[in-house]
């Protein structure tokens, strides 16, 4: 037997306290004279073996009482596992899992509710004079410091549900960056969560030398249809255009849900309903269509119905609806006639065009697609800030000049990883093929002609390999490319194997011409993403935004506000909104009183998935850990304390020195030694 404080024995040496009282409290007799014996009536006579066995069975109670009760400061103890530890200081990190899942009720209430009041009893198993570290989704600053019991315990009181989620890896992560900047201490980490599965289901990487536990609380096996994505079928939207919304549906649970009605609001009016129906555990695209949507910014919400899981039952998204899409034409200083009758036949397009010397740079990124035609020679000013906008994700069509550069040409265009004229080639052919499977003329043609007319070719350069994939269009009777499509960087580059000029092809005057062109450009348009994912996207991308020291940049919903930190790069600006953003929904981001965009936001669906690591998997992904702690409806505390100090006897030494204190009230009260000898007058 051990104890945590053996300075108490020193307390022993109070025992003698009682023996001394004992041995200087023996009865006094005293004389009393009679004059006469007949005044006598009854004297009572104790013998004296008797009265010492009384007195001495009261000493032994006394004795027995103090000692238990200074033995039950001293907090005796028979070791366990972790002896050697026995009286160190500690360090205990507590991982409080508040994400949506732990809304999930069980009979105890909230799953998150039980996890502050298991964080309670794993503190309360410690000695005051421990250190505690909190630790949520959140991955708070506040944190990141040692609390005492008191301290966590008023911040365990002020934990609430967040939107973030993180696997096991991070949370052990963050919580051995506290502990080992603690030295000479004890360390320990505890995981209080439902341990939801989730899709990294590699062993967990963990400190060997800190102890870890984890606490699982169990919850039913709940039934959850949720919204995972969604998506629209067209990349430009027009006003009073048709739109259609892919909606994709995830049926978490382990039996097909009937009948999920489903809805969606556009500006707050309801544009489209259905209902569904999803097998069990399957995922599953509907297409709803609407239409009458004017331009501007879209606030779009799905809705289902599906209980008793609600926090997935709705999923936000916004999209603009745009009057005019810009198209840069840039040229060598004489307009391009196919060019400009080409979009001057769709009010939709607004067609700016500028000669090369021209150009203005800072508005590249203003235009969702640029057309190059008869430029001689590219200036090296506009063939890196041409890179830099193909890298960030625009479009760029290249007819080459009948009188092109090809040096000059091959330099701009590998820097681009795309073909490039190699020679010009004197030949009457025709184009053979059109690739129906590029997304220029993917789900074009209701039908094709088995002999389609197709342009003709008098002459025309010859387009060089790429190192990159690369993208038919069109290709010519000797197998060679005529129109070629890459991707480089974030973007897309066309290029055309001749100019627009009748002297090389009749491709400006031909059917194709027109509608390849739209296509081109309509593919061309790059909104915003639908929706952002709290905890996941804590950054995102706008096209360039001038702002001064005195404007500041502010996502607004409702009466809530935040700005977020704003980086200037070279075509577009970066805003960082880390874990300012809490609250899923639609927020608008403003410029003083001018509304840039629109942005929507939803939470991890990560947290939809009802199911659960069991203690099996759990031991796979920590194999270091110990056995999973649970307490039933008991308490954590008896558990824990057993674990670290072995078997604890300091209450058993409490009741004992109870019993004891008892015994002597009782022997003092009521045990009487046999009466005897009785003196009667004569």
């Amino acid at each position: 037997m051990y104890f945590l404080y053996p300075a108490f024995l020193f307390a022993l040496l109070s025992l003698a306290i009682p023996v001394v009282i004992h041995l200087f409290n023996f009865r006094r007799y005293k004389k009393v004279y009679f004059s006469n014996v007949q005044f006598l009536k009854e004297v009572q006579e104790q013998q004296a073996s008797r009265r010492n066995l009384k007195e001495r069975l009261i000493l032994a109670s006394r004795l027995l009482a103090l000692l238990f009760l200074i033995l039950a400061f001293a907090r005796p103890f028979i070791p366990g596992a972790q002896d050697a530890n026995a009286g160190k200081q500690r360090t205990i990190s507590v991982f409080v899992d508040n994400s949506y899942s732990m809304e999930t009720l069980n009979r105890e209430g909230s799953l998150l509710d039980e996890a502050k009041r298991r964080a309670k009893e794993i503190v309360s198993a410690y000695n005051i004079n421990d250190r505690f570290q909190l630790l949520t989704q959140d991955f708070e600053g506040k944190h990141q410091r040692l609390l005492s019991r008191d301290e966590f315990n008023d911040a365990v009181d002020a934990v609430k549900v967040s939107p973030q989620s993180r696997d096991l890896q991070q949370v052990i992560s963050r919580q051995e960056n506290l502990l080992k900047n603690q030295a000479g201490v004890v360390k320990s980490i505890f995981i209080i969560s439902d341990f939801q599965k989730s899709k990294n289901d590699k062993p967990v990487k963990a400190d060997s030398n800190i102890a870890i536990s984890l606490v699982q609380l169990k919850a039913g096996n709940l039934p959850n249809v949720a919204v995972d994505s969604v998506w629209l079928l067209s990349a430009v939207h027009r006003p009073g255009e048709s739109e259609k919304l892919v909606v994709r549906l995830h049926n978490y649970a382990a039996k097909k849900a009937e009948k999920i009605p489903l809805k969606i609001l556009i500006n707050g009016g309801q544009k489209a309903l259905g209902s569904f129906s999803i097998n069990a555990r399957e995922v599953q695209n509907d297409t709803l269509s609407f239409s009458g949507l004017k331009a501007g910014w879209q606030r779009g919400e799905v809705q289902l119905q599906d209980n008793p899981v609600t926090f997935d039952n709705q999923f936000y998204f916004s999209f603009n609806v745009k009057q005019q899409m810009p198209v840069l034409l840039i040229d060598g200083g004489t307009p391009n006639a196919y060019l400009k009758a080409v979009f001057a036949s769709d009010g939709f397009f607004a067609a700016t065009r500028v000669a090369d010397g021209n150009v203005d740079y800072a508005a590249l990124n203003s235009y969702p697609i640029i057309i190059i035609s008869d430029v001689k020679t590219i200036a090296t000013g506009l063939a890196q800030q041409l890179r830099t906008y193909v890298a960030k994700g625009g479009t760029l069509v290249v007819f080459p000049s009948a009188e092109a550069d090809l040096v000059n040409y091959k330099s701009f265009l590998l820097a681009l990883n795309t073909g490039y004229p190699e020679k010009l080639v004197t030949q009457d052919v025709k184009v053979a093929s059109i690739n129906r499977q590029s997304p220029v003329f993917k789900n074009v043609f209701e039908s094709f002609p088995q002999n389609p007319d197709l342009p003709l070719v008098k002459k025309y350069y010859q387009l060089s390999k790429s190192s990159t994939k690369q993208k038919s269009l069109m290709n010519l009777a000797t197998g060679e490319p005529f129109w070629e499509g890459y991707n480089s960087g974030k973007g897309n580059v066309y290029v055309c194997a001749v100019p627009l000029n009748e002297e090389f092809s009749n491709l400006p005057r031909h059917a194709l011409f027109v509608p390849v062109l739209f296509r081109m450009a309509l593919l061309s348009e790059h909104d915003q993403p639908l929706f952002y994912t709290l905890g996941a996207d804590e950054s995102f991308e706008m096209p360039p935004v001038q702002i001064t020291e005195k404007q500041l940049l502010k996502l607004s919903k409702d009466d809530q506000s935040i700005i977020p930190d704003v980086k200037q790069q070279e075509g577009s600006t970066l805003l960082y909104v880390s874990d300012q953003l809490r609250d899923p929904g639609i927020y608008s981001l403003k410029k003083q009183d001018s509304t840039l965009a629109t942005l929507a936001f939803n939470d991890n669906r990560a947290e939809s998935d009802m199911s659960y690591f069991t203690a099996a998997d759990l031991e796979k992904l920590l194999p270091n850990a110990k056995p999973l702690l649970t307490a039933g409806n008991g308490s954590l505390k008896s558990v824990i304390a057993e674990s670290n100090f072995g078997t604890q006897l300091w209450k058993l030494c409490i009741i004992l020195a109870l019993i004891f204190l008892l015994a002597e009230i009782l022997l003092i009260r009521f045990y009487k030694p046999d009466q005897q000898g009785v003196i009667q007058a004569g």
